[in-house]
């Protein structure tokens, strides 16, 4: 996970942003606000050369950047691998390659974070719009 919490720093620290979508833009990846099943959240694909990011837009906002988040580290750290859907089930996968996109998402999104002001864990996460489950990831910060 030390990797992945690296990419994020060289990637915002290059870029000079933290923002998913402005990102994903910046990397040439096309991000799509789609309509997709109620059980679908997003997906990342890869084709010929291009990559893509689907997001359910029946989602809150907050969770429409969690996914974008989640489905840029899949563009990052698996570039060519095309990801099964992100379902809500998927929070709680242990597969490596989804534990590294949430893990990507988490560090993405708290990036700018002062995590010393926030009274709990649970505190944090709903401040910055990223799912309960994903709670197990904070432990990377030494809070």
């Amino acid at each position: 996970m030390k990797t992945v919490k690296r990419m994020v720093k060289d990637l915002t620290e290059k870029y000079r942003e933290t923002d998913p979508y402005k990102i994903s833009s910046l990397l040439n990846i096309h991000v799509f606000p789609w309509d997709l099943h109620r059980e679908i959240n997003g997906f990342y694909k890869y084709d010929k050369r291009n990559k893509y990011i689907f997001i359910n837009n029946n989602l809150s906002e907050e969770l429409q950047r969690f996914v974008c988040a989640h489905e840029l580290g899949h563009a990052v750290l698996h570039p060519r691998a095309n990801t099964p859907f992100l379902r809500n089930s998927t929070f709680f996968s242990v597969d490596k390659l989804e534990v590294e996109a949430n893990c990507f998402a988490v560090n993405l999104l708290l990036s700018n974070e002062n995590l010393q002001e926030y009274e709990t864990a649970h505190h944090i996460l709903v401040k910055n719009g990223i799912p309960i489950h994903m709670e197990r990831f904070l432990y990377f910060f030494n809070l």
